[in-house]
């Protein structure tokens, strides 16, 4: 039975049950449970249906919102689900991991008060329905074309970008040097956030439509750039940016002392049934320091917790407030037992051969600097000391020197040592080859790396299509 919308007014915001702190400490089951079908209805009839819709706008995609909302108020699953991936090429897995708190439910025109609409919990319905009920097919373009595409990068930009091109008929070849397709999608985020059947249901969904992919191809190993030019019409770099940023404090080279990405990729691969010999990539009974405050420190947090840590502290130079990660994935990481050390900051890793504990300062925030972020200042005499068995580094990404890594000398990068692209074409310093994703913006979402995938396809379709009327008049004079 369809709802009436705009029910804000008289019905409260609510989310999927939630498993309580105690029992999801104990494995690495997603948090949620799916949406009762009466309960979606009702919490998608809640959308005010407004004039200007801000979900979507703030949306990186640009997500049609208010009107699969609405479909879905009214039991029409099967249109909502043709909405949803008309502008997602993965709704069911940004219906899961996108920060909705920034982006569409954080700025959802009833947020205040009334409480936003749950945009993410029912995008994550729709698509599981729509792949249960078989209404999500792999691609079957109307025509094949002799044009091939090869892409660098089996991560979120480089996928989307591969859909959207495979239907249309061209042909396409992922390249990726890991073994499984993905990218952090597979083995930077954890399973309680995304279960990796998941992705993997999706790399067989794109398989089936033609997508042929070469897994533990590594570009400069395998093939250098040029050769991979070589095999195809038009090539997209779309790497993502997977070196992490270092601690710049005494003690670093201790033992013990590991990067967010190593650590997440181990348990994700002992979870995914992977031998992983590495004794310290795991927190077992130990004291737990996890440094930075973004969304893969809320990752490492959370694992050491599933991992049976003794205790686990993030140490962050912000505040709450400040902090770039979701706010409700420190409430989840909260409510599991972690312990937030905020305005505090490493000064130095102390230990003999391993490290044994963290030697902190606390910090003031002072005046805004030109971003607008107040600037952190240390407070003199204010050392103290954690114990720590562990200390995990999240810091954030940066590119590798991908035109060394590629043989490609060619390649210009920015001052930050991603690639350099022409904002309009999206086309590197090298004819026929574009870049999208974290490798051009730096370490961002998973949605704007869909995004910008997205737009890669249409500017190599562009391309090709001036490439073939270029042949066609050159065979008619």
């Amino acid at each position: 039975m369809a709802q009436k919308l705009q029910q804000f007014v008289k019905t409260e915001q609510a989310y999927p049950d939630k498993r309580e702190a105690d029992e999801r400490r104990e494995d690495f089951g997603e948090i949620y449970a799916r949406f009762a079908t009466d309960a979606v209805k009702t919490q998608s009839s809640r959308c005010a249906q407004c004039g200007v819709p801000f979900c979507q706008v703030h949306c990186p995609l640009h997500n049609n919102i208010p009107d699969w909302l609405m479909l879905t108020s009214e039991g029409r699953l099967e249109e909502a689900y043709e909405i949803s991936s008309s502008t997602n090429n993965f709704p069911e897995i940004c219906g899961r991991i996108c920060p909705q708190d920034r982006l569409c439910e954080g700025n959802c025109v009833i947020e205040k008060g009334f409480q936003s609409v749950t945009i993410g919990s029912i995008e994550r319905y729709i698509t599981d329905t729509a792949f249960e009920q078989g209404w999500v097919k792999p691609a079957k373009p109307k025509q094949e074309r002799e044009q091939s595409i090869g892409i660098i990068g089996a991560g979120p930009a480089g996928l989307a970008a591969a859909d959207q091109l495979r239907r249309l008929g061209y042909q396409i070849h992922v390249y990726d040097r890991y073994d499984r397709v993905g990218g952090l999608l597979i083995y930077g985020i954890p399973n309680f956030k995304l279960d990796k059947e998941i992705v993997v249901r999706r790399h067989k969904l794109l398989e089936a439509g033609g997508i042929k992919f070469h897994l533990n191809f590594e570009i400069g190993r395998d093939a250098d750039l040029a050769e991979i030019r070589k095999r195809h019409d038009a090539v997209l770099i779309a790497t993502g940016v997977y070196k992490s940023r270092e601690m710049e404090v005494p003690g670093t080279g201790l033992k013990n002392v590991v990067q967010a990405l190593d650590y997440l990729t181990a348990s994700n691969r002992r979870n995914l049934g992977d031998t992983v010999d590495a004794q310290t990539l795991d927190a077992k009974g130990k004291n737990v320091v996890v440094v930075g405050g973004g969304d893969t420190a809320m990752d490492c947090v959370r694992t050491a917790i599933r991992q049976g840590a003794k205790s686990v502290k993030c140490l962050y130079r912000r505040d709450r407030r400040n902090m770039p990660g979701s706010q409700r994935e420190v409430s989840h990481a909260e409510e599991e037992g972690v312990e937030f050390v905020w305005l505090a900051a490493p000064e130095a890793l102390v230990g003999k051969n391993k490290v044994a504990s963290v030697r902190a300062h606390r910090i003031h925030l002072g005046v805004a600097d030109a971003s607008g972020r107040q600037t952190p200042q240390i407070v003199d005499g204010s050392d103290f000391t954690i114990d720590a068995d562990l200390v995990i580094t999240a810091l954030g990404f940066e590119p590798d020197d991908v035109p060394k890594m590629f043989g490609a000398p060619g390649l210009s990068v920015s001052r930050w040592g991603t690639l350099r692209i022409d904002n309009r074409t999206l086309m590197t310093s090298i004819d026929g080859v574009f870049a999208a994703g974290d490798i051009v913006r730096g370490a961002s979402l998973v949605v704007w790396a869909v995004r910008d995938g997205r737009e890669a396809a249409a500017s190599i379709i562009q391309y090709l299509d001036a490439k073939l009327g270029a042949k066609a008049r050159a065979a008619a004079e």
